[in-house]
């Protein structure tokens, strides 16, 4: 693997920042007080949080340090399928840095939030576009929170139908969040398994629809990275018997610009701002999930709704069918001037070409990679390709293995173990943003390690060993999770 190796450098090691702790230290200096001290009573007070006794100094250099070894898309290729870790352009970060932008406080009077809410108006009416849809929402904090408030908006419908229904169909490959975000709105999530291509047929959703179905919520592309090629008439399907159909647009990267979804059938649907449009990511977030629907559940969108008037934008409250407020003010502001920055910059062909560009360079990672890694599903897929062990299962080398072996030669991984519906997944999503000679040396890491499983599977069941720290017990991890110093 020498030529692949990607790892030379030097990491500084970090203590806990409990281990740095020593009494008397402080971080800062608190004004001398006007106010004439006073003893409390500690049975009053209980105990203290606990918290380490620290310079100035040791909490910059703790942080510093830990912050080396961090890996994100500054340093190169994140391919973590269905979470689309898209480059985020610098330009976004100063359009949202603009005074006007950064430092408009949310109470401020319509009169003085022109700019803002025109900013505003104009990216509903541009993700309008996007998805085919008729309105917007910006308000849902992420793309969960789009989910239930999605949600939320269909259980609002049918209760004005005068029938509220008790369930709703979910694909075994949608975005895990999905039965989550239907149990909380009060429905029961009834499985509907893929075909053996990967994608819902019409006879399956036909056998589980009924009057007392909502409706169906579908990930398009799902999340083997495939199109759903009969979602129009599985949405005939639905229509005929008075449900709805949700469309999870997580996955809107492989088709933004060329299939808008409200006119294959689709009632409502969320986007992830923080995944198609470019915005910050994960740690890097906070998020955002805009709710776009046709024009019949508009009126249950959440309050409040920006309008137009005669050149003047302002805030409208007056919705008697709305679902209400779902979050504070008015959603995470400074993502929407990023992704405003990032539709503009783009424009319409410009966010075309990126679809096409994301779905190009999937299918040239999975033909690169065919005879290395088992292809889940051999057939062209749409912004994410999916592999899985099967290859290397009788070296005793496991998804996992694969993984660590690839931080050793300088890699993120990409997901692993997910879809549920491959054993042993490995989902790659190279987003339009890697050019080839970065996929190249992706593809050499992966072909290497396929090697290694034959010759020495031992060291990659020891991988990684050329980070700070080795594999890591992840099931003592998740179970008994060290919180304290």
């Amino acid at each position: 693997m020498t030529n692949n190796i990607r790892t030379a450098g030097i990491a500084l090691g970090e203590k806990m920042i409990w281990e740095r702790s020593c009494e008397g230290r402080t971080g800062m200096s608190i004004p001398k007080s006007d106010v004439e001290a006073s003893t409390l009573d500690k049975s009053l007070l209980g105990e203290g949080p606990g918290l380490p006794d620290v310079s100035e100094v040791d909490v910059v250099r703790h942080f510093t340090r830990l912050s080396t070894w961090n890996y994100g898309l500054d340093h190169g290729t994140y391919p973590l399928g269905s979470c689309t870790m898209k480059y985020n352009p610098k330009t976004n970060e100063r359009q949202a840095s603009l005074p006007g932008f950064a430092n408009a406080h949310p109470l401020l009077p319509a009169e003085l939030s022109q700019g803002a809410l025109k900013m505003m108006y104009e990216l509903e009416r541009c993700l309008a576009e996007i998805s085919g849809m008729d309105a917007v929402t910006l308000q849902p904090a992420a793309g969960a929170h789009g989910e239930m408030t999605g949600m939320l908006i269909i259980h609002e419908y049918h209760k004005k139908q005068g029938r509220q229904r008790t369930k709703v169909l979910i694909p075994d490959t949608s975005h895990g969040t999905n039965p989550a975000s239907v149990a909380l709105c009060g429905y029961e999530p009834v499985p509907v398994a893929s075909n053996e291509q990967g994608i819902l047929s019409v006879e399956a959703v036909q056998a589980l629809m009924d009057e007392n179905v909502a409706g169906i919520m579908v990930t398009n592309p799902n999340t083997l990275g495939l199109y759903e090629e009969n979602l129009r008439q599985i949405a005939e399907v639905i229509h005929a018997k008075g449900g709805l159909v949700y469309g999870d647009g997580a996955n809107m990267n492989a088709i933004m610009g060329i299939v808008q979804m409200g006119k294959v059938g689709v009632d409502v649907m969320h986007l992830n701002l923080h995944k198609t449009f470019s915005t910050p990511h994960g740690g890097g977030g906070p998020g955002s999930g805009p709710v776009c629907v046709k024009k019949h559940l508009a009126p249950f969108l959440p309050v409040p709704r920006i309008v137009e008037e005669k050149g003047a934008y302002r805030l409208d409250f007056d919705r008697p069918e709305s679902i209400g407020k779902i979050g504070a003010f008015y959603g995470h502001f400074g993502i929407m001037v990023r992704a405003y920055s990032f539709i503009r910059m783009m424009g319409a062909a410009g966010l075309k070409k990126a679809s096409q560009l994301a779905t190009l360079n999937a299918n040239y990672v999975k033909e690169q990679l065919r005879g290395t890694l088992h292809i889940a599903y051999d057939r062209p897929c749409m912004h994410e390709c999916i592999f899985s062990d099967k290859k290397q299962e009788e070296y005793h080398v496991t998804t996992m293995d694969i993984a660590k072996g690839l931080i050793d030669a300088g890699f993120h991984p990409p997901t692993v173990y997910f879809p549920l519906v491959v054993h042993g997944a490995i989902m790659f999503e190279p987003t339009e943003n890697e050019s080839k000679v970065e996929l190249d040396e992706y593809v050499a890491a992966f072909k290497a390690i396929a090697e290694q499983a034959k010759r020495n599977p031992d060291a990659l069941h020891a991988a990684p060993t050329k980070t700070v720290i080795g594999r890591m017990d992840e099931t003592a991890a998740a179970r008994k999770p060290i919180l304290a110093g």
